[in-house]
């Protein structure tokens, strides 16, 4: 089979591929259909997180599909409750609720919120207020709450109750709540579709101390930073805040459909019986996979990833062709004189494959990439960048 006409014959055009087959790999090392090695720096848009065919996620997978693959949420099944205790414990948060996907996870926060206001105000109270440059998903909904004109163009007319500000700017929020009294605002403190953009602290600690004083509910998404990502287990630890709610996905599973609502102590008790539900959510199989996860990113893991984090900054920071680096940990976005695409391009072609984000590269490399694999792969895209 020709894998790539195939393709293009039966799958629905909406992926730009790279013409490159991946058939196997090992860490972060994959291998196409003609033996070519790649080192891997995109990890499955951050999913991966021990990489490719990692023996401990495997073990914990193969035993738990010759347990039980899965059963409805009508029962019960240890590993998601095992699951649900270990994220709470580690967060603070008070209940989980569990999806398939990081868009499935902001429709529960939406959800969530707007029922905690609802409940408590009305049924007028329910705008959502996000940030510009945001990305929260690709259902109608959670698109809505995405502040990018472009995402919204062939899909109008749009879920109402949402409204986008720039970040940083408090007062148009409070401008926005006077109006139209919100039910809650959601953020990403690390802004990942948009160009790898670390959101000031000093707004995010504000915004947190507003919310709280408006009982507006302040929902933090950490699909793409979550799971150690940023060297704390979630994006929002590096910023001293205490989320109401909070998402994520993409790594948490490490290669399996999982996605993770955290409700923390003022919403805890918001969702009731019917309220909300999922047929896969909380798949043993993949609550299992998790646990093989989030047990490993312990603090000295973490410790690890912020050391192999600030090898890469030093490495990337004023090479030629490099015009600024941004991001956190091992979510890294590169703005380089070339265009971006152009410096993927080359740099696939001599064995590291990488990402963009709008303008930028975007590296997010298996958090347990070695560090030299990883200023290896570097050397290789600092020379595509030197390529004026």
């Amino acid at each position: 089979m020709n894998l790539q006409s195939t393709d293009k014959k039966y799958i629905a055009n909406t992926y730009n591929r790279f013409p490159v087959s991946i058939v196997s790999g090992k860490g972060s090392v994959v291998k196409d259909e003609n033996g070519k090695e790649y080192i891997d720096l995109g990890s499955g848009i951050g999913v991966t997180s021990f990489g490719v065919a990692d023996e401990i996620w495997q073990n914990a997978v193969k035993e738990q599909i010759a347990k039980v693959q899965h059963m409805s949420n009508l029962y019960y099944t240890e590993p998601c409750i095992r699951l649900a205790e270990i994220l709470c414990e580690r967060t603070g948060m008070k209940k989980v609720f569990f999806s398939n996907s990081g868009a499935e996870a902001n429709e529960c926060a939406i959800k969530v919120a707007r029922k905690y206001a609802g409940g408590k105000y009305g049924e007028n109270r329910y705008t959502i207020i996000t940030l510009n440059n945001s990305f929260h998903g690709r259902t109608l909904t959670t698109l809505s709450a995405t502040g990018q004109e472009h995402y919204h163009e062939l899909f109008t007319p749009l879920t109402p109750g949402f409204k986008s500000v720039d970040a940083g700017d408090l007062e148009a929020i409070k401008k926005i709540h006077a109006e139209t009294p919100a039910a809650g605002v959601l953020i990403e403190c690390i802004q990942g579709e948009g160009g790898v953009l670390p959101v000031d602290k000093g707004f995010v600690e504000a915004l947190s101390d507003w919310c709280n004083e408006n009982d507006v509910l302040f929902m933090v998404d950490e699909v793409q930073t979550g799971n150690g990502r940023t060297g704390e287990l979630y994006c929002y630890m590096n910023y001293g805040v205490t989320p109401d709610v909070v998402s994520t996905a993409k790594g948490l599973a490490g290669g399996l459909p999982l996605g993770a609502t955290l409700i923390g102590e003022k919403a805890q008790d918001v969702l009731g019986y019917g309220d909300h539900g999922s047929t896969f959510g909380g798949n043993p199989v993949c609550c299992a996979a998790a646990l093989s996860i989030i047990e490993r990113i312990d603090d000295s893991f973490l410790s690890e990833v912020k050391d192999k984090s600030r090898a890469a900054f030093e490495s990337l920071s004023g090479a030629k062709g490099v015009e600024s680096v941004s991001g956190i940990g091992l979510m890294i976005g590169i703005k380089t004189k070339r265009p971006a695409a152009d410096v993927v391009k080359e740099s696939m072609e001599n064995g590291v494959l990488c990402l963009t984000a709008k303008d930028k590269v975007r590296l997010l490399p298996a958090l347990n990439i070695p560090k030299e694999t990883l200023l290896r792969a570097i050397e290789v895209i600092k020379t595509a960048c030197a390529n004026v």
